[in-house]
């Protein structure tokens, strides 16, 4: 494949995620309270949460310094991609990664916290572009060990 077809994939699948993210987040925001739940099924609840951190709400309260280490990681897996483009598959982690990582960084920017609303017991909320990053990572480790072989 070529590197523009690489990079193209790697686009469509951040942009996909990115708007799949703001527009969940933006219903959420619309139709449920603040700290109000929903329950839906066997556990799972939506809810309306602000995190002022990252993951599982470290540095809460970070502020601009929460956006320039997400700026920093954003750079450094660009600079990844860019001297990966022959690895076989690399687009679809690379786009996820980056439509997780764009999605909550709008958030930041924007609003100064990342809206949450996906709870599952015993779990802090989450949502659509955390679980992009999350199996953006999973699927990149499966990438790159395909490629070692």
């Amino acid at each position: 494949m070529t590197a523009g077809r690489t990079v193209g994939r790697a686009a469509l699948v951040a942009a996909g995620v990115v708007a799949l993210d703001q527009v969940t987040k933006a219903i959420v925001v619309a139709n449920i309270d603040r700290f109000e739940q929903v329950d839906l099924v066997l556990g799972l609840k939506l809810v309306h949460t602000r995190n002022t951190g990252v993951a599982f709400s470290m540095f809460s309260g970070g502020g601009a310094l929460v956006v320039v280490i997400a700026c920093v990681a954003l750079a450094a897996l660009l600079a990844f991609f860019f001297t990966h483009l022959k690895t076989r598959l690399v687009w679809l982690p690379t786009g996820m990664l980056l439509g997780g990582a764009v999605g909550n960084l709008i958030d930041r920017i924007r609003l100064g916290w990342v809206t949450d609303f996906i709870k599952i017991p015993h779990w802090p909320a989450f949502n659509v572009a955390d679980i992009a990053v999350t199996l953006g990572v999973v699927v990149l480790v499966f990438v790159l060990e395909k490629a070692s072989k």
